[in-house]
C-alpha cells in the first residue's frame, strides 16, 4: 500500500495511478478489486480481467461498493426481506442478528408524500400530516428496522430526496476508514447516478440487487465505458435542464444502453449542480452511470455544503495522488461521443417519452397532434391542450440552485407585471432539500412563488412519480365530461403515459423556470411566438426571462452556514419521534394491512433445484415494445374495484385509507394484486381492458390476478411474451417479484433493459432473447402451449430451443438466455439471489462455528 501525507498524518490507501491509460470507472473499480481480494467473492480472475482491461471487450467482473442507498418504496421490502431472513436463519440454529447490512446503509423516507394539498400556506404542513397518518403502521416497520439493524441510518419524511441529500450531506467523495479509498454506492432508485456529479461512481440496482449488497455480496458488471466529450460552453439563457434533455435525445440515438458514460473535455463550464441534472437523468438515456470528473467545481460544492476542511483537503490529495484530478486525458474508451454545449437550446421531452426531445416551437404542433387524434377540439377556458397540472419537483432540478432561482425570478417578474396563473392549474412546489427554502426566502423569492401558486408543499419525490393528488374535482369533471387532451408540465425527469396522473395525457418535461412560465400561459403554446398573457400589453418569454447575471448575483448570496443550519437536526422530526415501535431481534408479523411476511422464500433449501426445462406453459401476456417497470409493478392509488381495493375493503379497511401501491409495497398480497394492471396492450385481447386477460383453456376474460390462480390450480407453467426493451424504466423490485409471485417461469423478449433483466433473475425468473422469430412472425395469440427445451445444463448465454404447439402444428424458434454471468446463473438455478446469499451466509457461519 502507498501512503498519503496529509494533514501531518500518513494514510494509506492503494494506489492506481500507473494504470493512467484507464478510464477514471474502470481504475474506481480496479481500486475495490484489489481491497477488497478475498478470493471468495473476489478472485485473483477478477483482478486480471480489470488490470488487463480492454475496452472493445471488456470481460465480467465481481465490484463491492462502499455503500447503499434507498428510499422508503423500494427500502420497505429491502427491509422485511432482511427481516424474514432473520427468520430463516434461526431454524438453523443461528443468531438472527447474523443478518444485518454489513455496509453502510441509509434510507430516506421521500416517495410517501402526495400533493393532496395545495396553494395555501400550510400545504406542507397538511401534507406531512395526512402522509404520517396514512403511513403510520409501515413507519412503525422501518423504525423496529432503524432500532434492530446495525451499519444503518434512516432520514424521517420532511427531510428531502434521497439523491439530493445524498449528493447534500451523505457522500463522502473519499472514504476513510483505516485506509483511503474511493466512495462507491449503490441505490435502490435508478437516479441514484446523479451523485456521479461528484465524481463518485453509483447506479441504481433494483432491490434485490442492492440487498446482496447490503450483506457483503459483490456484484457483477461488465465495464464497458464510452467516452462523451464535451466542447464549448453553453450560450446565454440555457439551463442543465435543456442541456441534458438534448443529451437523452442524442445518447439514446447512439445506444448507450448498458454502458458507463465519463465525461471529459471541457467540463469547466459545468457546476456540480449542473453535473447533477447531466448525471441524473442516465437512466432515461439508458446508461448504468454517467461519471463526472473530480476537479475544482467539486472542492467548491463540497466547501459550499458545508463539509468538513479536513475532508475537503483528503478528497483533493487522494484523486490528486491517483492521477485523476480534473478531466480524464489520453484515455481509452470503448467509443467516443461528442457533444457541443454552445448547440443546445431551449428543451422540452414530451408527451410520453423522457427522450421526446421538443423545442419552444414544436410543443404545441406535437399537442395538436395528440388533440387531433381525438378528433373535434374543444376550446373552452378548459379545453384541449390546456395545462390543468404544473410541478417544480423531482431529483433532476431540485437540487440545482440557478434552476430555481431563475424559477423565483420567472415567478416575480410575470407577477410585478400583473400575470397570474389560471385557478385551473394546479401548482407545486416540493424541493428536494430543506436548504431551498431557506435560500429562496434569503434571496426574497420564495413570496413571488408563493403567489403563484407554487408554494411548497412537502420535501420529497411527488408528481413525477405519479403522486400528484387529485387535481380540483370540478377539473376533473370537465376533462371527463368532455374527454379533453390536458397537459402537464413538470421538472421532473420521468413522464410515461398514465404515470403523471389519470387524467392527464400528454406530459412534458422542462427546466423550473419554464414550468412557471408554461404555467403562466395555462395552455401550451409557442412561447417563442405567442404571448404568455397580457397586462396593459403583450408580456412574453423574453420579458420575464432572467439573464445569468441576475441569477449568478442572488445564487452567491448561498453559504455553507445555510448547509450546516439544515444538516445538523436534518433526523430530528416531532412527528417521527411520536411514532411508537418495538426493538426486537425478531420483527413480530402481525395482521398489519401494510407488511406482511412475503411467501417467496418459503420453500428455501441449501440444495436447491431451479434448471429444468418449461413444459406446457401458458402465456399469461403477449405485450408488445417498451413494456416499462411502471407498467409492471403497480403504482398509484389502489382503486376500490380493483383486486388489490377489493382485498382490503374486505380486510375492513375504510375506502379512504386504501392509499397508493407504493405506501402499500410491504404486503404482498396487495402487490402482487396490482401487478400488471398499468395501462398497457395485452395482445391477447382484442378489446383491451386494464389488468385483464385471458385464460385458457377455458377462453374467458379474467383479471390476470384470477388467471394466475386458476393456473395454479392446475399447475400451469407460465410465461410472459414481449417486444424490444422489456422493463425499462425505474428499478422497480416489484416489477420482478410480482411476476414471480404470479407464478411467472420466464419473460420471452426480444431485449431487456438493464437493470430490470438482473432483477428478473434475482427473482428466480428466466430471461431469454428472441434470436430469429418474434411474437409476430410467430403469429402468437395466446391460445398456445409452449416447451422451452435445453434448460438441463444451463450456461450463461446459451441458445435454447422454443416449441410452439397450436391446433396441431409446431413451430420452432431459437432464444437465447439472457443470464450473462456465472453468479448470475448461480441467482438463478437458487431459485433467485437471496436464497444464494441466504445460503452462502449460512454456510459460512456453520463453517466459522466448527
Amino acid at each position: 500500500m502507498s501512503k498519503l501525507e496529509i494533514n501531518e498524518k500518513n494514510i494509506p490507501y492503494y494506489d492506481v495511478s500507473k494504470y493512467s491509460w484507464m478510464p477514471y470507472t474502470a481504475r474506481i473499480i480496479l481500486e475495490s478489486i484489489i481491497r477488497n481480494l478475498d478470493n471468495k467473492s473476489i478472485t485473483q480472475d477478477d483482478l486480471s480481467n480489470m488490470i488487463d482491461w480492454n475496452p472493445n471487450n471488456p470481460k465480467a467482473v465481481s465490484f463491492k461498493v462502499a455503500r447503499v442507498i434507498m428510499q422508503d418504496y423500494t427500502g420497505v421490502p429491502a427491509l422485511i426481506d432482511l427481516a424474514l431472513m432473520r427468520d430463516i436463519i434461526i431454524k438453523y440454529g443461528l443468531d438472527a442478528k447474523t443478518i444485518n447490512p454489513l455496509v453502510e446503509t441509509d434510507l430516506v423516507i421521500d416517495h410517501s408524500i402526495q400533493v393532496d394539498y395545495w396553494n395555501r400556506i400550510d400545504a406542507f404542513d397538511m401534507n406531512l400530516k395526512l402522509e404520517i397518518e396514512r403511513n403510520k403502521e409501515r413507519y412503525k416497520f422501518l423504525k423496529w428496522a432503524e432500532r434492530s439493524f446495525n451499519n444503518f441510518r434512516l432520514f424521517p419524511p420532511g427531510s428531502g430526496i434521497i439523491h439530493q441529500i445524498n449528493l447534500e450531506h451523505i457522500a463522502k467523495v473519499v472514504i476513510l476508514n483505516n485506509n483511503a479509498y474511493f466512495d462507491t454506492v449503490l441505490g435502490m432508485d435508478s437516479h441514484t447516478t446523479m451523485i456521479n456529479a461528484l465524481g463518485i461512481l453509483g447506479w441504481g440496482v433494483g432491490g434485490i440487487e442492492a440487498e446482496a449488497a447490503m450483506l457483503g455480496e459483490a456484484i457483477n458488471i461488465i465495464p464497458r465505458i464510452i467516452g462523451v466529450k464535451l466542447y464549448n460552453k453553453p450560450r446565454e439563457g440555457v439551463t442543465a435542464t435543456d442541456i441534458v434533455l438534448t443529451l437523452t435525445k442524442v445518447l439514446r440515438e447512439h445506444n448507450v444502453v448498458d454502458n458507463f458514460i465519463e465525461y471529459f473535455g471541457e467540463v469547466d463550464s459545468l457546476t456540480v449542480a449542473d453535473r447533477a441534472t447531466i448525471s441524473n437523468m442516465a437512466p432515461e438515456y439508458g446508461a448504468t452511470a454517467a461519471l463526472f470528473p473530480v476537479d475544482d467545481q467539486t472542492i467548491n460544492y463540497l466547501r459550499l455544503t458545508g463539509r468538513d476542511y479536513e475532508h475537503i483537503e483528503l478528497v483533493k490529495a487522494y484523486f490528486k495522488a491517483q492521477g485523476m484530478y480534473g478531466a480524464a486525458k489520453d484515455v481509452y474508451y470503448s467509443k467516443v461521443i461528442e457533444f457541443d454545449l454552445a448547440s443546445v437550446e431551449a428543451s422540452i421531452a414530451g408527451p410520453s417519452l423522457p427522450w421526446q426531445k421538443q423545442s419552444l416551437d414544436t410543443i404545441k404542433s406535437s399537442m395538436d397532434e395528440l388533440i387531433k387524434k381525438k378528433g373535434s377540439r374543444v376550446d373552452n377556458e378548459v379545453g384541449d391542450g390546456s395545462i390543468v397540472l404544473a410541478a417544480i419537483t423531482s431529483c433532476t432540478n431540485t437540487s440545482n440552485p440557478s434552476l430555481l432561482i431563475a424559477a423565483g425570478l420567472v415567478a416575480k417578474k410575470a407577477y410585478e407585471l400583473g400575470l397570474k396563473v389560471p385557478k385551473y392549474v394546479k401548482a407545486s412546489f416540493a424541493p428536494g432539500s430543506r436548504v431551498v427554502k431557506d435560500y429562496l426566502q434569503k434571496t426574497g423569492l420564495l413570496e413571488y412563488l408563493e403567489k403563484e401558486g407554487f408554494g411548497i408543499v412537502g420535501y420529497g419525490c411527488t408528481t413525477c412519480i405519479g403522486n400528484s393528488g387529485p387535481l380540483d374535482e370540478e377539473i376533473s369533471k370537465i376533462i371527463h365530461n368532455n374527454n379533453l387532451i390536458v397537459a402537464s408540465v413538470l421538472s421532473g425527469n420521468r413522464n410515461f403515459e398514465g404515470r403523471i396522473h389519470p387524467d392527464i395525457k400528454a406530459n412534458f418535461l422542462m427546466s423550473p423556470p419554464l414550468v412557471v412560465a408554461f404555467a403562466l400561459t395555462g395552455a401550451i403554446k409557442d412561447l417563442t411566438k405567442e404571448p404568455i398573457g397580457y397586462s396593459d400589453k403583450p408580456i412574453y418569454l423574453k420579458d420575464i426571462w432572467p439573464s445569468v447575471d441576475e441569477v449568478e448575483k442572488l445564487a452567491s448570496l448561498i453559504t455553507p452556514q445555510d448547509f450546516k443550519n439544515i444538516y445538523s437536526k436534518i433526523r430530528v422530526n416531532k412527528e417521527w419521534e411520536s411514532i411508537e415501535a418495538t426493538s426486537s431481534t425478531l420483527y413480530r408479523w402481525s395482521d398489519d394491512t401494510y407488511i406482511k411476511k412475503p411467501p417467496y422464500m418459503s420453500s428455501f433449501s441449501l440444495n436447491p433445484q431451479n434448471s429444468k426445462d418449461i413444459l406446457d406453459a401458458r402465456a399469461l401476456l403477449i405485450v408488445g415494445d417498451n413494456i416499462t417497470t411502471d407498467h409492471i409493478s403497480p403504482a398509484g392509488p389502489i382503486k376500490p374495484d380493483s383486486e388489490a381495493g377489493k382485498y382490503l375493503l374486505n380486510l375492513g379497511v375504510n375506502i379512504a385509507q386504501l392509499n397508493t401501491f407504493g405506501a402499500r409495497r410491504g404486503n404482498w398480497e396487495v402487490m402482487v394484486r396490482g401487478t400488471f394492471t398499468g395501462k398497457f396492450e395485452n395482445k391477447m385481447l382484442k378489446i383491451q381492458r386494464q389488468g385483464y386477460t385471458i385464460h385458457y383453456p377455458s377462453k374467458r376474460i379474467v383479471s390476470i390476478y384470477e388467471a394466475s390462480n386458476l393456473y395454479k390450480e392446475s399447475n400451469t407453467n407460465l410465461i410472459i411474451i414481449a417486444g424490444k426493451n422489456y422493463g425499462a424504466g425505474s428499478s422497480r423490485d416489484w416489477a420482478a417479484k410480482g411476476p414471480k409471485l404470479l407464478g411467472i417461469k420466464a419473460v420471452i423478449a426480444e431485449s431487456f433493459e438493464r437493470i430490470h433483466r438482473s432483477n428478473l433473475i434475482g427473482m428466480g425468473i428466466l430471461p431469454l432473447e428472441f434470436i430469429d422469430a418474434n411474437a409476430s412472425t410467430l403469429e402468437l395469440d395466446g391460445s398456445e402451449k409452449f416447451d422451452i427445451k435445453g434448460l438441463e445444463d444451463l450456461k450463461p448465454n446459451k441458445i435454447v430451443d422454443l416449441f410452439v404447439y397450436k391446433d396441431n402444428n409446431i413451430k420452432k424458434c431459437k432464444l437465447k438466455v439472457r443470464i450473462d454471468t456465472e453468479i448470475e446463473l448461480e441467482y438463478y438455478l437458487h431459485d433467485g439471489i437471496l436464497n444464494y446469499v441466504l445460503k452462502s451466509i449460512i454456510e459460512n457461519e456453520k463453517r466459522s462455528n466448527i
